[in-house]
């Protein structure tokens, strides 16, 4: 098992390579808060005015934007509000996706099979966490990151090929995530029923 960082908040951020190396590069001096609401604040306007829709460069504009808060990654976050970060990045990965799905006209069912891995990666997270069961840190690079999941989304807009990308994207993270899961879960010791086999034996 992986042992439970001090600030467990990061590991709901769930960042990708690109994110963590951005935080490498301020060696955790920068607040985690304040860029990830000024790159949420930018992405809403971009996507207000339809660049989800887009087949040009601007579809990046709201991923780009949202990397602000790359730098705060490394940060402990251990701010009063710094709790709001991870459900901030959530949001907004959540919205752009979507957006672009539904603005290049792929079916529901796709795009909500793609944001349906996603929330069940974080949901497994958040409760891994409070059972002390921390991922690893091979996972979040593996899945891609939300800035990951971000980029590649917008590359399919760019290109045209917005189905076939939300389509192997979902197959994969699907794949990945349930299968990481289980097999952690299978691994992991069932306290409770440990401790009543020990108060049996006593």
């Amino acid at each position: 098992m992986t042992p439970v960082p001090q600030s467990t908040l990061v590991a709901y951020r769930d960042d990708g390579v690109l994110s963590r190396g951005m935080g490498l590069l301020v060696a955790g001096q920068l607040p985690p808060l304040p860029p990830a609401l000024a790159g949420a604040f930018v992405t809403a306007i971009l996507l207000l005015v339809g660049v989800a829709g887009t087949e040009g460069l601007a579809v990046f504009a709201p991923a780009v934007a949202l990397l602000l808060s790359g730098p705060g990654s490394s940060h402990l976050h251990d701010g009063r509000l710094d709790w709001l970060v991870p459900p901030i990045l959530r949001l907004i990965e959540y919205v752009f996706i979507a957006s672009v799905g539904f603005a290049h006209e792929v079916p529901p069912v796709i795009v909500f099979m793609l944001l349906g891995a996603m929330a069940f990666h974080h949901y497994d997270v958040v409760y891994r966490v409070r059972q002390r069961v921390y991922p690893p840190a091979w996972l979040a690079t593996a899945g891609l990151g939300w800035d990951g999941r971000m980029l590649l989304v917008a590359l399919g807009g760019l290109v045209g090929w917005v189905t076939a990308v939300f389509v192997l994207l979902a197959l994969y993270l699907w794949c990945l995530f349930g299968w990481e899961s289980l097999t952690t879960w299978l691994a992991a010791p069932r306290s409770g029923v440990d401790a009543a086999d020990l108060g049996a034996e006593d």
